[in-house]
């Protein structure tokens, strides 16, 4: 599919905003209401955008430390790495899981509890895990999504 650019403009609010009214969205974007229900339905069927998301914060649901948890495996058959993108999308409190290229074939973005949890959540659930060869984890400070307009 094609965009131009009232497209990648109603993405930058969305972006923003995924809340944003279709009314509000058209007045910023400068074109009628319906035709930007169109363009937005557009966007999602073609799976452009891919759905609309909270930003939840994870120390408020009692889960205040992150990190990001490296993870290479033994086995690189296509039913192992699915059976482990399954496991950790499973498990609690996984952000997010991410299949990387070069020494690392996992990336997970974890929020746990406590220092304990975490080391809990690394031994038990994933070191434990037969086709793991090995893990790195990194301590997440601070995550600051992109204000940026990324799409130019």
């Amino acid at each position: 599919m094609r965009i131009d650019d009232i497209d990648r403009k109603i993405l930058a609010i969305l972006r923003r905003n995924g809340r944003a009214t279709n009314k509000d969205i058209a007045a910023e974007v400068g074109i009628p209401a319906s035709t930007c229900l169109l363009r937005v339905r557009r966007l999602v069927e073609t799976r452009i955008v891919r759905g609309f998301h909270a930003d939840i914060d994870s120390g408020m649901l009692g889960r205040p430390m992150q990190a990001m948890l490296s993870v290479q495996l033994k086995v690189h058959t296509r039913a192992e790495n699915d059976r482990f993108l399954k496991k950790m999308l499973g498990l609690p409190g996984v952000i997010s899981v991410a299949l990387m290229a070069g020494d690392d074939d996992y990336l997970v973005h974890i929020a746990a509890a406590s220092p304990a949890a975490l080391s809990d959540f690394v031994l038990d659930c994933v070191t434990s895990d037969p086709a793991v060869a090995g893990t790195h984890t990194r301590l997440v400070f601070k995550h600051v999504p992109a204000a940026g307009d990324w799409m130019s």
